[in-house]
């Protein structure tokens, strides 16, 4: 696959998913921008509609995707669903008439419009009177300029969206300034409370989990576990029979799901369920997206010559956020982990040889194609072979967090 995407999602002030950004991704030769934007929006739209199917990438939620001036004017948003899709116009296309009457038709048709990276100009006007959705860069918009925008935008019907906001300072920050959607990984953060310890019962959880993933766990010892607990036989029996896996006869013992996803995909089950116990106080989009690395990065694994045991791999992405889903600096959660060494030095430290993953990981999500290329050589991955790694572990997560979620 040449073209292919990623996802960022855009939360609420209750840190609730409301839509995904759909982004553009180049393989190899593609990667460090030689590609005109049209062909890249027009290569994600047939990629995200035709190949995949949207729900398979956004859950359903409204996409917000770029789109050119010529792309605009070619009117090729109309070719997609005006619920599924938010027209995202970018910071360089100029309010010509042309681009004005093309917008309002869209609107007139049950579009939803939004600006990005808005810096405020007269010419605009025409612009911010059809848009709905106005992006505000919040890493390079402050002070004066931001209150400056907001005066401008004052009493107009229109909702702010901040992007790039990397910390819960940040967030806070960007909802006593009224901007009502938010765009970044500040989600994922802790909230560190001052001498606040971790729940007994959430350390016996994450020792239980980490006893899981080890080798020496037979799946006797699996099925003595499901048989402790209904509710986790329920939800093994809902996941192994939904769409994710598309049976054609139905599964309905433990033993016979465990025969038909194996010994690891039962283990991953279990871990992952465990993980959503103790990430019952947190945003579901962030439990999602622990989720999202644990896959992708074990599926690069597998691939990779880096480390032997894809399983660690997986609690390695896995627990990249476990600060954040237990409000506890990562040292002091990994010292209440009997797990290897290397995964603690790439969590703790960002040193050793799992360290790549944890880079290829983190800028796949933020569109850094440079870092992502030098950390898929480190790995001795395939660049080529990354998409569909990524679009695997997105329905993975998703179709798990629909059965946690009941």
């Amino acid at each position: 696959m040449e073209m292919y995407i990623a996802r960022q999602p855009i939360l609420d002030g209750n840190k609730r998913l409301q839509a995904y950004e759909l982004l553009y991704r180049g393989a190899a030769h593609y990667a460090l921008g030689q590609i005109s934007g049209e062909r890249a929006t027009t290569s994600l739209l047939t990629t995200a509609f035709l190949t995949e199917g949207i729900e398979k990438i956004s859950s359903s939620k409204p996409c917000f995707i770029n789109f050119t001036e010529e792309l605009l004017l070619k009117k090729v948003p109309l070719s997609f669903p005006n619920n599924l899709v938010v027209i995202e116009v970018l910071e360089d296309v100029p309010p010509s008439p042309a681009i004005i009457a093309v917008c309002k038709e869209f609107v007139e048709k049950g579009y939803v419009l939004a600006l990005d990276d808005f810096i405020h100009h007269r010419n605009l006007e025409p612009l911010i009177n059809l848009a709905k959705i106005i992006k505000i860069d919040f890493s390079l918009t402050k002070g004066t300029d931001l209150e400056r925008v907001r005066y401008k935008l004052a009493n107009r019907d229109v909702k702010l969206l901040a992007e790039k906001v990397e910390t819960l300072q940040e967030f806070e920050q960007a909802m006593k300034l009224g901007f009502t959607f938010f765009q970044g990984y500040f989600f994922g953060k802790p909230q560190m409370i001052q001498s606040k310890e971790i729940p007994a019962s959430k350390i016996n959880l994450l020792q239980l989990l980490a006893e899981v993933n080890r080798k020496s766990t037979t799946i006797k010892t699996l099925k003595e576990i499901f048989s402790r607990d209904v509710g986790m036989t329920y939800k093994l029996l809902r996941y192994i029979n939904s769409a994710y896996y598309y049976l054609q006869k139905k599964i309905e013992s433990v033993a016979h799901a465990i025969v038909y996803i194996g010994e690891q995909g039962v283990k991953r089950f279990v871990i992952l369920l465990l993980v959503s116990e103790i990430a019952t106080d947190k945003p579901v989009e962030l439990l999602k997206l622990s989720v999202v690395r644990a896959r992708f990065c074990e599926l690069l694994a597998g691939e990779s010559r880096v480390w032997p045991d894809s399983s660690e791999v997986f609690l390695l992405g896995l627990f990249s956020m476990i600060d954040g889903l237990l409000d506890t600096p990562m040292k002091e959660v990994m010292e209440k982990l009997p797990i290897d060494e290397a995964i603690k030095d790439a969590l703790m430290k960002k040193t050793g040889p799992l360290v790549p993953f944890l880079t290829a990981t983190d800028a796949y999500e933020r569109n850094e194609m440079e870092k992502c290329l030098k950390a898929f050589t480190a790995l001795g991955v395939e660049p080529k072979n990354v998409p569909d790694y990524y679009l695997t572990a997105v329905a993975f997560a998703d179709s798990l967090t629909r059965i946690q979620a009941g």
